[in-house]
């Protein structure tokens, strides 16, 4: 009941429509053994995800992204009860109709830590950003071999000669304007990624968005970390992009507090060039978000100023 999907920019079109998925959706319900289900989608994500009722959620996948949703049920199931935060726990995952797939989930308790954000206090801030350098570094110490036949690439280095390449062009046509563009390929010459070989399970998207947080507001605790369908196997530094973009967000002591439990300092020009070899990378959305400091107008100044210790 699910309409077909063929490209990219049909899913696009369809994602809105509620009136055209939810029929799928309730049917869907109904197959998984949940015929009283009432879903309500969230609002947020760029794929089609519902809460049925207190204890589950259900993540839709057109054909166009099946990897991802073979991919996200396998990195959940090997991550149960492995990491310092909880993830989702698995209990269905398969195909639909015309190509999609879908993942039923534990519904984890907690609210999005990017609204809460705001109304925490600076102490209990400090607590949190301390629980995802310790969940990042649980996550990242983790074998991924038994991961390999599912979650890529299978050569780092290639994925980052290959993102290099065409990191200039994906940026002109975020809009990134030829003051900034015309620096990438320069920056990127003198402050490579320096091919680490510890390879770890990566999140790649870390940060506010994808952790929960519960718990009295004068003592929160993360109570999630979601959202595993774009894991990739690489260099533990790609994962810093997240963090100083947007669980750190540019300040020099949260910063400090999260390498101080994640374990390690990593190299600001290092997370810098991560950031433009990044597959979702959008510079010019992330300037908006985190304005440079005044003379900051080179990446080697806005890597100090957004991945810094201070």
């Amino acid at each position: 009941m699910l309409p077909h999907v063929e490209t990219d920019e049909e899913f696009g079109r369809l994602v809105a429509d509620e009136a055209l998925l939810r029929p799928g959706v309730l049917d869907l319900c109904r197959r998984l053994g949940l015929p009283a289900a009432d879903p309500v989608r969230f609002p947020e994500g760029s794929l089609p995800v519902y809460a049925i009722g207190g204890t589950h959620v259900l993540k839709l996948f057109p054909a166009t992204a099946a990897g991802e949703a073979a991919r996200e049920a396998r990195v959940l199931e090997h991550l149960a009860g492995r990491l310092p935060v909880p993830t989702p726990e698995v209990h269905a995952a398969g195909a639909y109709e015309n190509g999609w797939r879908y993942v039923l989930m534990s519904r984890l308790p907690g609210a999005d830590l990017a609204v809460a954000w705001p109304d925490i206090g600076r102490s209990g801030q400090d607590r949190l950003v301390d629980a995802a350098g310790e969940a990042l570094a649980a996550l990242h110490a983790l074998d991924p071999a038994p991961l390999a036949d599912a979650v890529g690439p299978r050569d780092w280095a290639e994925f980052v000669a290959g993102q290099r390449a065409g990191a200039v062009r994906r940026q002109r046509e975020r809009g990134l304007p030829p003051e900034w563009s015309g620096r990438i390929d320069a920056f990127l010459a003198a402050a490579a990624p320096p091919g680490r070989s510890e390879r770890a399970l990566l999140h790649t998207e870390f940060m506010r968005q994808h952790l929960l947080v519960d718990g009295a507001a004068d003592a929160p605790r993360l109570s999630g970390l979601l959202d595993f369908e774009p894991a990739m196997i690489g260099d533990p530094d790609y994962d810093f992009v997240g963090v100083g973009l947007f669980v750190t967000r540019a300040d020099p002591r949260l910063m400090t507090r999260f390498a101080k439990t994640y374990g390690r300092t990593v190299d600001p020009r290092t997370a810098m060039a991560y950031t433009l070899l990044h597959v979702y990378s959008n510079l010019l959305w992330y300037l908006r978000e985190l304005p440079p400091p005044s003379g900051a107008g080179d990446f080697a100044s806005l890597a100090e100023a957004w991945f810094g210790t201070g």
